[in-house]
C-alpha cells in the first residue's frame, strides 16, 4: 500500500505557485495496476518522481508499505561518471539485493557487452534506457513505476522485455503514465486522473480516458 498524506508538491515560476498536487490524501491499494493520467504538463511524471521518493514533497508525506521502484523510463538516478556495472553495484546496495547476483543479470539481460564496464556518459539513450530497464527487472517490487514505457533495441529485445514485463505483473502491480491510450489499457485495470493538483480515482481505466479527452477538447 502506497498513501499520500495531505501532499502538496509545487514549483515556482516568475514568482508564481505551480501545484503538481495540493493537499492530497490518497490511497494506492495493491491489486490493482493504475493508469495516471493527465494534461502535458500537468506534472505526472513528476508525481510519479514522488511517490518514488526521488523527489521530496513541500508539505505532507508518504507511507510506503511496499517495496517501489524508481520510474522506469527515468534514467537520471545512474551516475554518468560510474560504469554501467558499478552503478548496477550501487542500486544493488540501496534495495539489499545480492550484488553479484544484480550484477550478472543485468550484464546478461542488458546485452550491452564491454560497454557494460564503460561510463555511463558514453552510452546512448537506448543503452541508458536497456541498463534501467535490467536493473529494474532484476529487482522484485510490489509497484513498478513506468514512465512512457518505450521499445528499447531491435525486435527481439523489445520482445524479452515485454515477456519479463509481464512475467513481474503476475506478482507485482504497476503505476504508469503515459500518453499512448492503448498502452494504458493494455496495461491498466482503473485510473487516476491528475487534474489542477487534485486526484481522482476511477475503477475503470476506461472511464478515466474518456473524462481525460472530454477534458482535452474543451
Amino acid at each position: 500500500m502506497i498513501r499520500l498524506e495531505n501532499v502538496t508538491k509545487f514549483y515556482k515560476h516568475k514568482g508564481v505557485k505551480k501545484y503538481i498536487v495540493k493537499d492530497v490524501s490518497f490511497t494506492i491499494p495493491r491489486g490493482n495496476s493504475i493508469g495516471l493520467i493527465g494534461r502535458n504538463g500537468a506534472g505526472k511524471s513528476t508525481l510519479l518522481r514522488v511517490i518514488a521518493g526521488t523527489i521530496r514533497p513541500d508539505s505532507g508525506r508518504i507511507l510506503r508499505r511496499a517495496k517501489v521502484s524508481f520510474p522506469l523510463g527515468f534514467q537520471g538516478s545512474f551516475s554518468p561518471h560510474l560504469t554501467g556495472e558499478q552503478n548496477v553495484r550501487f542500486v544493488a546496495r540501496i534495495y539489499q539485493k545480492d550484488t553479484r547476483e544484480l550484477i550478472e543479470y543485468v550484464r546478461e539481460f542488458s546485452e550491452l557487452g564491454r560497454a557494460f564496464f564503460m561510463p555511463v556518459k558514453t552510452y546512448s539513450s537506448g543503452m541508458r534506457a536497456r541498463l534501467a530497464f535490467g536493473v529494474s527487472m532484476g529487482i522484485e517490487f510490489d509497484y513498478y513505476l513506468v514512465d512512457e514505457l518505450t521499445a528499447v533495441g531491435d525486435k527481439r529485445f523489445r520482445v524479452k522485455c515485454q515477456e519479463v514485463f509481464e512475467q513481474k505483473l503476475g506478482t507485482s502491480d504497476i503505476i504508469m503514465v503515459s500518453h499512448s491510450a492503448k498502452q494504458l489499457k493494455e496495461y491498466c485495470s482503473v485510473g487516476v486522473l491528475l487534474e489542477e493538483g487534485d486526484l481522482v480515482y476511477y475503477p475503470n481505466i476506461d472511464d478515466a480516458i474518456a473524462l481525460h479527452d472530454r477534458n482535452m477538447s474543451v
